[in-house]
């Protein structure tokens, strides 16, 4: 599991979260950049309250993630899921792609 908390809107790229992905691991985030769209609530992996807010960490994990760990098959099915919805739409083309069309010619 990706364990990301910044301070928005301070997030960067998040490619080390599309990494993550890339390689089966879930996010547990906060939503900012590009886990906005990338999270799908126990698809994908799972959202949290703000940076500061440790109680929706924790809370989040004991009632949540450590159970879908334990459900080998569960925590499975999301790992295969962060790959084929977030490593396939979140990646460098991608990245490049809408960079060059915003930034150069938006």
């Amino acid at each position: 599991m990706w364990l990301n908390t910044p301070k928005p809107p301070f997030e960067a790229s998040g490619t080390s979260g599309m990494k993550a992905a890339l390689n089966g691991v879930p996010s547990l985030s906060v939503l900012d950049g590009w886990w906005i769209e990338g999270c799908i609530e126990d698809v994908t992996g799972w959202a949290i309250g703000d940076h500061s807010d440790a109680a929706s960490l924790y809370e989040k994990l004991e009632h949540v993630v450590l159970p879908r760990f334990h459900q080998r098959g569960e925590f499975v099915r999301i790992m295969r899921h962060a790959i084929a919805l977030n490593a396939s739409h979140f990646n460098t083309q991608r990245m490049v792609q809408e960079y060059v069309l915003e930034a150069y010619f938006g």
